[in-house]
Protein backbone atom coordinates (compact mmCIF):
# COMPACT_ATOMS: atom_id res chain seq x y z
CA UNK A 1 0.00 0.00 0.00
CA UNK A 2 2.92 2.30 0.27
CA UNK A 3 2.45 3.87 -3.07
CA UNK A 4 -1.24 4.74 -2.50
CA UNK A 5 -0.24 7.36 0.19
CA UNK A 6 0.98 9.42 -2.28
CA UNK A 7 -0.44 11.24 -5.60
CA UNK A 8 -4.30 12.44 -5.63
CA UNK A 9 -5.43 10.26 -2.47
CA UNK A 10 -4.51 11.04 0.79
CA UNK A 11 -4.61 8.32 3.19
CA UNK A 12 -4.71 8.86 7.44
CA UNK A 13 -5.89 5.67 10.14
CA UNK A 14 -7.71 6.56 13.22
CA UNK A 15 -5.51 5.95 16.49
CA UNK A 16 -7.84 3.31 18.81
CA UNK A 17 -9.96 5.48 21.53
CA UNK A 18 -9.07 4.57 25.18
CA UNK A 19 -11.98 2.36 26.91
CA UNK A 20 -10.52 1.74 30.25
CA UNK A 21 -8.27 -0.93 29.33
CA UNK A 22 -4.94 -1.59 30.92
CA UNK A 23 -2.80 0.91 30.46
CA UNK A 24 -0.46 -0.98 29.13
CA UNK A 25 -2.72 -2.92 26.52
CA UNK A 26 -3.85 0.53 25.39
CA UNK A 27 -0.45 1.53 24.79
CA UNK A 28 0.40 -1.70 23.18
CA UNK A 29 -2.62 -1.32 20.67
CA UNK A 30 -0.99 2.36 19.77
CA UNK A 31 1.72 1.11 18.86
CA UNK A 32 0.50 -1.38 16.99
CA UNK A 33 -1.79 0.85 14.68
CA UNK A 34 0.55 3.56 14.91
CA UNK A 35 3.40 0.62 13.29
CA UNK A 36 0.91 -0.50 10.74
CA UNK A 37 -0.30 2.88 9.56
CA UNK A 38 3.47 4.43 9.06
CA UNK A 39 4.54 0.67 7.22
CA UNK A 40 1.75 0.81 4.66
CA UNK A 41 2.47 4.27 3.91
CA UNK A 42 -0.94 6.22 5.35
CA UNK A 43 0.08 10.13 5.63
CA UNK A 44 -1.02 9.99 9.45
CA UNK A 45 -3.07 8.85 12.06
CA UNK A 46 -6.22 10.99 13.51
CA UNK A 47 -6.40 12.04 17.18
CA UNK A 48 -9.58 11.82 19.31
CA UNK A 49 -10.07 14.07 21.97
CA UNK A 50 -13.13 14.15 24.25
CA UNK A 51 -13.71 14.82 28.13
CA UNK A 52 -13.36 10.85 27.87
CA UNK A 53 -10.39 10.35 26.45
CA UNK A 54 -7.12 10.58 27.16
CA UNK A 55 -5.13 13.59 26.16
CA UNK A 56 -4.60 13.57 22.50
CA UNK A 57 -1.02 15.40 22.46
CA UNK A 58 0.36 12.93 24.84
CA UNK A 59 -0.38 10.09 23.00
CA UNK A 60 0.51 11.29 19.67
CA UNK A 61 4.08 11.68 21.46
CA UNK A 62 3.76 7.90 21.62
CA UNK A 63 2.65 7.58 17.81
CA UNK A 64 5.95 9.82 17.21
CA UNK A 65 8.27 7.54 18.85
CA UNK A 66 7.20 4.44 17.33
CA UNK A 67 6.99 5.80 13.38
CA UNK A 68 9.22 6.96 11.18
CA UNK A 69 7.14 9.66 8.83
CA UNK A 70 3.04 9.17 10.22
CA UNK A 71 1.93 12.13 10.93
CA UNK A 72 -0.47 12.16 14.18
CA UNK A 73 -3.63 14.38 13.02
CA UNK A 74 -4.31 16.05 16.22
CA UNK A 75 -8.34 16.57 17.39
CA UNK A 76 -8.13 20.34 18.97
CA UNK A 77 -10.78 21.32 20.56
CA UNK A 78 -10.98 25.35 21.64
CA UNK A 79 -12.31 25.01 25.00
CA UNK A 80 -9.44 22.49 26.13
CA UNK A 81 -6.37 24.77 25.61
CA UNK A 82 -5.45 28.65 24.30
CA UNK A 83 -4.66 28.51 20.25
CA UNK A 84 -1.19 30.01 21.59
CA UNK A 85 -0.65 26.44 23.38
CA UNK A 86 -2.05 24.65 20.26
CA UNK A 87 0.71 26.17 18.27
CA UNK A 88 3.33 25.93 21.22
CA UNK A 89 2.68 22.11 21.53
CA UNK A 90 3.20 22.09 17.03
CA UNK A 91 6.38 24.06 16.98
CA UNK A 92 7.83 22.10 20.31
CA UNK A 93 7.22 18.14 18.93
CA UNK A 94 8.24 18.97 15.86
CA UNK A 95 11.53 20.76 17.01
CA UNK A 96 11.75 17.94 19.16
CA UNK A 97 11.83 15.04 16.68
CA UNK A 98 11.87 16.72 13.03
CA UNK A 99 8.06 15.49 12.39
CA UNK A 100 4.89 17.09 11.06
CA UNK A 101 1.97 17.05 13.28
CA UNK A 102 -1.48 18.14 11.28
CA UNK A 103 -4.32 19.12 13.28
CA UNK A 104 -8.25 18.33 12.70
CA UNK A 105 -10.01 21.25 14.37
CA UNK A 106 -13.24 20.37 16.59
CA UNK A 107 -16.27 23.11 17.09
CA UNK A 108 -17.86 20.97 19.68
CA UNK A 109 -18.03 17.44 21.02
CA UNK A 110 -21.04 15.77 23.06
CA UNK A 111 -23.81 18.47 24.57
CA UNK A 112 -23.19 17.38 28.36
CA UNK A 113 -18.82 17.80 27.66
CA UNK A 114 -19.83 20.96 26.87
CA UNK A 115 -22.19 21.44 29.53
CA UNK A 116 -19.42 20.03 31.60
CA UNK A 117 -16.85 22.43 30.57
CA UNK A 118 -19.52 25.68 31.09
CA UNK A 119 -19.51 25.80 27.02
CA UNK A 120 -23.04 27.15 26.22
CA UNK A 121 -22.01 28.45 22.69
CA UNK A 122 -24.68 27.62 20.66
CA UNK A 123 -23.82 25.14 17.24
CA UNK A 124 -22.77 27.84 14.58
CA UNK A 125 -21.38 30.71 16.87
CA UNK A 126 -18.69 27.59 17.70
CA UNK A 127 -17.53 27.60 14.37
CA UNK A 128 -17.19 31.38 14.45
CA UNK A 129 -14.88 30.99 17.37
CA UNK A 130 -13.42 27.96 15.81
CA UNK A 131 -12.64 30.36 12.98
CA UNK A 132 -10.91 33.12 15.12
CA UNK A 133 -8.91 30.42 16.87
CA UNK A 134 -7.40 28.77 13.92
CA UNK A 135 -6.43 32.20 12.57
CA UNK A 136 -3.85 32.83 15.01
CA UNK A 137 -2.67 29.28 15.36
CA UNK A 138 -2.10 29.57 11.20
CA UNK A 139 -0.73 33.08 11.77
CA UNK A 140 1.90 31.99 14.45
CA UNK A 141 2.65 28.41 12.47
CA UNK A 142 3.22 30.26 9.19
CA UNK A 143 6.46 31.99 11.35
CA UNK A 144 3.98 35.74 10.72
CA UNK A 145 5.06 36.81 13.81
CA UNK A 146 4.84 39.22 16.17
CA UNK A 147 1.02 38.33 15.54
CA UNK A 148 -1.70 41.02 16.54
CA UNK A 149 -5.48 39.36 16.67
CA UNK A 150 -8.97 41.23 17.51
CA UNK A 151 -12.03 39.26 17.60
CA UNK A 152 -15.52 37.90 19.51
CA UNK A 153 -13.77 35.41 21.20
CA UNK A 154 -10.02 35.83 21.20
CA UNK A 155 -7.35 38.96 21.03
CA UNK A 156 -3.53 38.41 21.36
CA UNK A 157 -1.26 41.13 20.90
CA UNK A 158 2.45 40.87 19.67
CA UNK A 159 2.53 37.61 20.54
CA UNK A 160 5.68 35.72 18.75
CA UNK A 161 6.01 31.71 18.78
CA UNK A 162 9.72 29.80 19.59
CA UNK A 163 10.86 27.75 18.32
CA UNK A 164 9.63 28.61 14.97
CA UNK A 165 8.10 26.06 12.57
CA UNK A 166 10.01 24.82 9.81
CA UNK A 167 7.90 25.85 6.51
CA UNK A 168 8.36 21.99 5.19
CA UNK A 169 6.57 20.88 8.47
CA UNK A 170 3.59 23.50 8.58
CA UNK A 171 0.64 20.73 9.36
CA UNK A 172 -2.39 19.68 7.17
CA UNK A 173 -4.98 21.25 9.15
CA UNK A 174 -8.98 19.53 8.84
CA UNK A 175 -12.09 20.85 10.13
CA UNK A 176 -15.84 18.88 10.38
CA UNK A 177 -17.43 19.66 7.19
CA UNK A 178 -20.48 17.90 7.60
CA UNK A 179 -22.74 21.55 8.25
CA UNK A 180 -23.17 24.58 6.67
CA UNK A 181 -21.12 26.49 9.49
CA UNK A 182 -18.41 23.92 9.13
CA UNK A 183 -18.12 24.37 5.48
CA UNK A 184 -18.29 28.21 5.78
CA UNK A 185 -15.58 28.05 8.37
CA UNK A 186 -13.52 26.11 6.25
CA UNK A 187 -13.27 27.95 2.90
CA UNK A 188 -12.53 30.87 5.27
CA UNK A 189 -9.79 29.31 6.61
CA UNK A 190 -8.74 27.57 3.85
CA UNK A 191 -8.54 24.08 5.30
CA UNK A 192 -10.11 20.54 4.35
CA UNK A 193 -13.66 19.83 5.43
CA UNK A 194 -13.92 16.55 6.79
CA UNK A 195 -17.75 14.70 6.29
CA UNK A 196 -18.95 11.95 7.57
CA UNK A 197 -20.52 10.67 3.96
CA UNK A 198 -23.56 9.93 2.86
CA UNK A 199 -23.36 6.90 0.08
CA UNK A 200 -21.94 8.27 -2.71
CA UNK A 201 -24.68 9.15 -5.33
CA UNK A 202 -25.80 11.94 -2.66
CA UNK A 203 -22.71 13.69 -2.51
CA UNK A 204 -22.62 16.72 -4.43
CA UNK A 205 -19.09 18.41 -5.70
CA UNK A 206 -18.02 20.75 -3.15
CA UNK A 207 -17.13 24.01 -6.03
CA UNK A 208 -15.64 25.89 -3.12
CA UNK A 209 -13.42 23.25 -2.17
CA UNK A 210 -11.70 22.68 -5.24
CA UNK A 211 -8.13 23.91 -4.44
CA UNK A 212 -7.37 21.90 -1.51
CA UNK A 213 -10.11 19.40 -1.79
CA UNK A 214 -12.80 17.86 0.63
CA UNK A 215 -12.33 14.60 2.92
CA UNK A 216 -14.26 12.05 4.34
CA UNK A 217 -14.47 9.15 7.24
CA UNK A 218 -15.31 5.91 6.37
CA UNK A 219 -14.02 2.28 7.14
CA UNK A 220 -13.32 -0.40 4.50
CA UNK A 221 -13.75 -4.18 4.28
CA UNK A 222 -12.82 -5.49 0.57
CA UNK A 223 -12.16 -9.14 -0.05
CA UNK A 224 -12.08 -10.69 -3.75
CA UNK A 225 -15.35 -11.83 -3.20
CA UNK A 226 -18.50 -10.41 -1.95
CA UNK A 227 -19.65 -12.70 0.08
CA UNK A 228 -15.92 -13.02 1.79
CA UNK A 229 -16.26 -9.28 2.64
CA UNK A 230 -19.63 -9.42 4.27
CA UNK A 231 -19.06 -12.69 6.32
CA UNK A 232 -16.01 -10.65 7.95
CA UNK A 233 -17.88 -7.34 8.19
CA UNK A 234 -20.88 -9.48 10.42
CA UNK A 235 -17.78 -11.64 12.41
CA UNK A 236 -16.46 -8.31 13.30
CA UNK A 237 -19.66 -6.41 14.03
CA UNK A 238 -22.13 -8.51 15.61
CA UNK A 239 -25.65 -6.96 16.92
CA UNK A 240 -24.88 -5.32 19.99
CA UNK A 241 -28.09 -4.39 21.98
CA UNK A 242 -25.92 -2.47 24.63
CA UNK A 243 -24.59 -0.56 21.92
CA UNK A 244 -27.70 0.32 20.09
CA UNK A 245 -28.61 1.89 23.06
CA UNK A 246 -25.36 4.05 23.46
CA UNK A 247 -25.96 4.86 20.39
CA UNK A 248 -29.58 6.17 20.78
CA UNK A 249 -28.67 8.48 24.58
CA UNK A 250 -25.63 10.00 22.28
CA UNK A 251 -28.31 10.81 19.47
CA UNK A 252 -30.53 12.71 22.30
CA UNK A 253 -26.81 15.02 24.25
CA UNK A 254 -25.23 15.67 20.70
CA UNK A 255 -26.05 18.36 18.46
CA UNK A 256 -23.75 17.10 15.84
CA UNK A 257 -25.31 17.41 12.24
CA UNK A 258 -23.34 14.67 10.89
CA UNK A 259 -24.62 12.45 13.38
CA UNK A 260 -28.12 13.12 13.06
CA UNK A 261 -27.88 12.94 9.05
CA UNK A 262 -26.32 9.71 9.71
CA UNK A 263 -29.14 8.09 12.10
CA UNK A 264 -31.83 9.24 10.33
CA UNK A 265 -30.10 7.62 6.88
CA UNK A 266 -29.58 4.68 8.86
CA UNK A 267 -33.34 4.24 9.33
CA UNK A 268 -34.30 5.07 5.52
CA UNK A 269 -31.81 2.42 4.00
CA UNK A 270 -32.22 -0.14 6.71
CA UNK A 271 -33.61 -2.66 4.37
CA UNK A 272 -31.52 -2.40 1.85
CA UNK A 273 -28.19 -4.14 1.04
CA UNK A 274 -25.85 -1.96 -0.49
CA UNK A 275 -21.53 -1.50 -0.14
CA UNK A 276 -22.79 1.70 2.03
CA UNK A 277 -22.81 0.03 5.52
CA UNK A 278 -24.23 1.67 8.93
CA UNK A 279 -24.16 -1.24 10.97
CA UNK A 280 -21.40 -0.30 13.11
CA UNK A 281 -22.47 3.54 13.44
CA UNK A 282 -26.04 1.87 14.97
CA UNK A 283 -24.49 -0.20 17.35
CA UNK A 284 -21.69 2.65 18.72
CA UNK A 285 -18.93 0.40 17.44
CA UNK A 286 -17.47 3.16 15.05
CA UNK A 287 -17.80 6.65 14.40
CA UNK A 288 -18.65 6.74 10.50
CA UNK A 289 -19.91 4.58 7.69
CA UNK A 290 -18.30 1.69 6.07
CA UNK A 291 -18.03 0.40 2.48
CA UNK A 292 -18.10 -3.36 2.72
CA UNK A 293 -17.81 -5.56 -0.86
CA UNK A 294 -16.09 -7.13 -3.34
CA UNK A 295 -12.80 -5.06 -4.53
CA UNK A 296 -14.21 -3.81 -7.61
CA UNK A 297 -17.30 -2.67 -5.55
CA UNK A 298 -15.33 -0.72 -3.30
CA UNK A 299 -13.39 0.66 -5.54
CA UNK A 300 -16.00 2.06 -7.79
CA UNK A 301 -17.58 3.90 -4.44
CA UNK A 302 -14.32 5.59 -3.68
CA UNK A 303 -13.83 6.19 -7.00
CA UNK A 304 -17.31 8.00 -7.06
CA UNK A 305 -16.54 9.94 -3.44
CA UNK A 306 -13.11 11.12 -5.44
CA UNK A 307 -14.56 12.14 -8.15
CA UNK A 308 -16.89 14.37 -5.86
CA UNK A 309 -13.76 16.12 -4.67
CA UNK A 310 -12.57 14.01 -1.49
CA UNK A 311 -8.85 14.01 -1.49
CA UNK A 312 -8.38 12.80 2.11
CA UNK A 313 -9.58 10.02 3.47
CA UNK A 314 -9.74 9.04 7.04
CA UNK A 315 -10.51 5.46 7.66
CA UNK A 316 -11.57 4.13 10.99
CA UNK A 317 -9.43 2.21 13.60
CA UNK A 318 -7.43 -0.62 11.83
CA UNK A 319 -8.66 -4.32 13.01
CA UNK A 320 -4.66 -5.76 11.69
CA UNK A 321 -2.61 -5.22 9.52
CA UNK A 322 -3.53 -7.91 7.37
CA UNK A 323 -6.54 -5.81 7.11
CA UNK A 324 -4.67 -2.34 5.75
CA UNK A 325 -3.17 -4.66 3.13
CA UNK A 326 -6.60 -5.25 1.68
CA UNK A 327 -6.88 -1.48 1.88
CA UNK A 328 -4.41 -0.90 -0.23
CA UNK A 329 -5.65 -3.00 -2.95
CA UNK A 330 -8.74 -0.64 -3.13
CA UNK A 331 -6.83 2.43 -3.34
CA UNK A 332 -4.07 1.18 -5.26
CA UNK A 333 -6.77 0.14 -7.91
CA UNK A 334 -8.97 3.69 -7.46
CA UNK A 335 -5.55 5.80 -7.97
CA UNK A 336 -4.93 3.74 -11.49
CA UNK A 337 -8.50 4.50 -12.45
CA UNK A 338 -8.72 8.05 -11.42
CA UNK A 339 -5.47 8.43 -13.32
CA UNK A 340 -6.76 6.80 -15.85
Amino acid sequence: MKDTAAGPLDLFTTCPPYNGTDYAEYVRKVCDVSRWSDEVGCKGMLVYTDNGLLDPWLVSQIVIQNTTSLAPLVAVQPVYMHPYSVAKMVSTLSYLHGRRLCLNMVAGGFKNDLIALNDTTPHDRRYDRLVEYTTIIQRLLAAETPVTFEGDFYRVERLTLKPPLPRDLYPIITISGSSEAGLAAAQKLGVIPVAYPEPPDRCKPLASMEAGGSGIRVGIIARDREDEAWGIAHRRFPPDRKGQLTHDLAMKVSDSVWHRTLSDLGAAIKEQQSVYWLWPFENYKGFCPYLVGSYEQVVNEVVRYASAGNRTFILDVPASRDELDHVGVVFAQARERLAA
